[in-house]
């Protein structure tokens, strides 16, 4: 499951990985490993525009990705959400190393920029890209449960 929930997403991740709009979509954004912010001030942005302004840095050589598989599950007997998507290969991937991976919200693939993407979660993800195809492997990507 993802590090840290983005303050600014806090309750709107399962609603958005069921992609209610016409032209809304889940992208996942590779972030290097040099000069990324702790989780505690990546919470904070509420836009992905803003958090690639300040000091961290998108690993744009592999590339965004946009997810094309998402299962959400309510989960009565358990009293949560279950979130999952299928697992990303950036197929040769290369570049600099990676840090993190980033799953965000656009919702209007047609015309919007950065600041118009909404981080969702951020995920660990330590790989430094060799030619090979990069995998990650996704389980249990999010899950929300309500308070008993």
């Amino acid at each position: 499951m993802g590090n840290i929930v983005f303050n600014q997403s806090l309750g709107r991740v399962a609603y958005d990985m069921t992609l209610p709009g016409t032209n809304d979509a889940l992208i996942i954004v590779p972030i290097e490993a040099s000069g990324i912010e702790a989780d505690n001030t990546l919470r904070d942005y509420d836009d992905l525009g803003a958090l690639l302004a300040a000091a961290n840095n998108e690993q744009s050589t592999m590339g965004r990705k946009t997810v094309t598989s998402v299962t959400v599950t309510v989960n009565d007997t358990d009293n949560r959400v279950e979130v999952d998507i299928a697992d990303q290969t950036w197929v040769a991937a290369s570049g600099n190393e990676i840090a993190a991976l980033l799953f965000c919200y656009d919702n209007d693939t047609t015309g919007g920029t950065d600041t118009n993407i909404r981080p969702l979660t951020k995920h660990d993800f330590s790989a430094i890209p060799d030619g090979s195809d990069l995998t990650a492997t996704i389980t249990d990507f999010f899950r929300a449960t309500s308070a008993a």
